[in-house]
C-alpha cells in the first residue's frame, strides 16, 4: 500500500471545502468561499495563512515578482482556491510552480464549480 502524502491533513482540508460548498452552494466569486474557509479553518483550529507570500530565486538573486498562494495549510500545504467553469493545465502549472518555490510537497486545487466541488491533489 502506496503512502499518502499528508493524509490527515488532507482529509482535513477536503472536509473543510465540502462543509464550506454545503453550506454556500455554488455561484459566488472565490473571495466569498476564501472568507468562509477562514471561518472554518479557524473555528476547528486548523492552522493556515491566507496570501502567502513566496519569492522567486534565480541564480544568485530574489526576482521582483512574487507569488501568493491562497492558503497554507498546516505550514506545509498549499491550498489554491477557484470558482470557475473547468480547472485546465494553467491552473495545475500555477499549483506545481508554488510547490516549486516554496520546497512544499502537496497542494490542494479546488474549484467551487457551478454543480459540484472539484478538488485535486498535486505532488511533487
Amino acid at each position: 500500500m502506496s503512502n499518502i502524502v499528508y493524509k490527515d491533513e488532507s482529509y482535513a482540508i477536503v472536509g473543510v471545502l465540502f462543509e464550506v460548498y454545503n453550506n454556500l452552494g455554488s455561484g459566488f466569486s472565490e473571495i466569498v468561499y476564501k472568507d468562509a474557509l477562514e471561518y472554518e479553518f479557524k473555528i476547528r483550529d486548523i492552522p493556515f495563512q491566507r496570501e502567502k507570500e513566496f519569492t522567486v530565486s534565480y541564480k544568485d538573486i530574489t526576482l521582483k515578482h512574487k507569488f501568493y498562494a491562497d492558503f497554507v495549510v498546516f505550514d506545509k500545504i498549499i491550498l489554491e482556491i477557484k470558482a470557475i467553469e473547468n480547472l485546465n493545465d494553467k491552473h495545475i502549472s500555477q499549483s506545481i510552480n508554488y510547490l516549486k518555490v516554496s520546497n512544499y510537497k502537496l497542494a490542494i486545487l479546488a474549484n467551487f464549480h457551478k454543480d459540484f466541488l472539484d478538488h485535486k491533489r498535486i505532488v511533487l
